[in-house]
């Protein structure tokens, strides 16, 4: 479910409307009729792989729904699908792995992708809490300044403080610390989460891990 759940990911990402990454010539085929399309065919596959695993999960299960608690001769039907699932998943391991290999993220449009949305509204709203004001009350405050930037057509950064003040007095200087993509990010600083910080972290955890492997 989860190298389906990703190849899900990288096969939007490198959808012409994403752009977030291109596979190499190696890991990709062309259309049938379009010659400039690069296709991210592994990922579809192991998209597609997963199917068949999961087919064979709900097999077992219905096997040993209707089973007494002992060795019934009806398990001999548990081997055929628990011994195709073991060789697809290793096959969809190596095939995501090669294709990570060989993918080139689009850093320029990924930036330029972050701020839409404006993900920094919540960090905006952890702001308020940590100054004192219910998180009921914030998240109408951070409301109200999302209201102002869509009229604008601005982000939350590009407010001044006198325009946030104009929303909530509470607001201080300091609340430039928590806006714009980099600063949100890096708000999120406790173990596990998704600050740069932490991510950086577990995949020194985890490359070394695979290499005493």
């Amino acid at each position: 479910m989860h190298l389906s759940r990703l190849g899900e990911e990288w096969v939007l990402w490198a959808s012409e409307e994403f752009g977030f990454l291109t596979p190499s010539d190696s890991v990709s085929t062309g259309s049938s009729i379009m010659p400039q399309k690069k296709n991210p065919d592994p990922m579809e596959l192991v998209r597609g792989k997963s199917s068949r695993v999961i087919g064979s999960l709900v097999t077992l299960l219905v096997l040993c729904k209707g089973l007494p608690q002992a060795y019934n001769r009806d398990l001999q039907e548990d081997k055929e699908p628990l011994f195709d699932s073991v060789k697809t998943i290793l096959g969809m391991l190596e095939v995501s792995a090669e294709f990570a290999l060989n993918v080139t993220l689009n850093h320029a449009k990924i930036v330029k992708a972050l701020p839409a949305g404006y993900l920094d509204a919540t960090t905006l709203a952890d702001y308020l809490v940590k100054k004192g004001v219910p998180f009921r009350t914030s998240h109408d405050i951070v409301g109200r300044s999302v209201a102002l930037c869509v009229s604008r057509n601005c982000q939350l950064s590009d407010l001044s403080l006198d325009d946030l003040r104009g929303i909530d007095p509470v607001f201080e200087q300091d609340v430039y610390e928590y806006l714009g993509v980099e600063n949100s990010i890096n708000k999120f600083s406790s173990y596990g989460s998704t600050g740069s910080d932490c991510v950086a972290e577990q995949l020194h955890h985890w490359i070394s891990k695979l290499q005493i492997s």
